[in-house]
């Protein structure tokens, strides 16, 4: 390994074998201490953000909702959360910072989402996503999921349709 390669891991961020930067997150429950890095993220990533009061409400229904945070030391950069009904999950939110976005933060966010959800005996997963969001789609085939459906009008800021995504655990 070259000198810089060891700078770059000692920051927190991988070589690939394809020679692009990954950051390495950890994974754990967001907390209401998130809250504010979390609504940041969101306000930045999405037309129609959720409020602090829906993340709050979230969060309170422990036996319903699930969340995860992405951390970089102590620096939250993602988040992905979603309802679990019966034996299915349903994925509700995924969102990274702008300045973490490319280097693999989402894979890692929605693998161990998945993996979190496997061992809590759930069977099925699934989401909407919206039919331009060509990025997010990929990631999502990757991880085996499928479109099944679309829901037309779905988003109320733009009436643009979502996909409805399903994957089986």
């Amino acid at each position: 390994m070259e000198h810089s390669d060891l700078d770059l891991e000692a920051r927190g961020l991988q070589i690939t074998r394809r020679g692009l930067l990954r950051v390495s997150v950890v994974l754990r429950k967001m907390t209401h201490g998130d809250l504010d890095r979390v609504l940041e993220i969101e306000n930045s990533a999405f037309s129609t953000p959720w409020s602090r009061s829906a993340f709050e409400a979230e969060l309170r229904d422990d036996s319903k909702a699930h969340y995860l945070v992405a951390c970089k030391g102590e620096d939250v950069i993602g988040y992905i959360g979603g309802w679990f009904i019966f034996d299915e999950a349903h994925i509700t939110n995924i969102a990274v910072d702008v300045r973490y976005r490319g280097q693999g933060v989402g894979k890692q966010l929605l693998s161990g989402f998945i993996d979190y959800c496997k061992g809590r005996s759930i069977k099925r997963m699934t989401l909407e996503v919206r039919k331009s969001n060509h990025v997010a789609i990929g990631l999502y085939e990757k991880h085996g999921f499928r479109t099944l459906g679309v829901r037309r009008g779905y988003y109320v800021d733009t009436r643009e349709d979502a996909l409805l995504m399903w994957k089986e655990l």
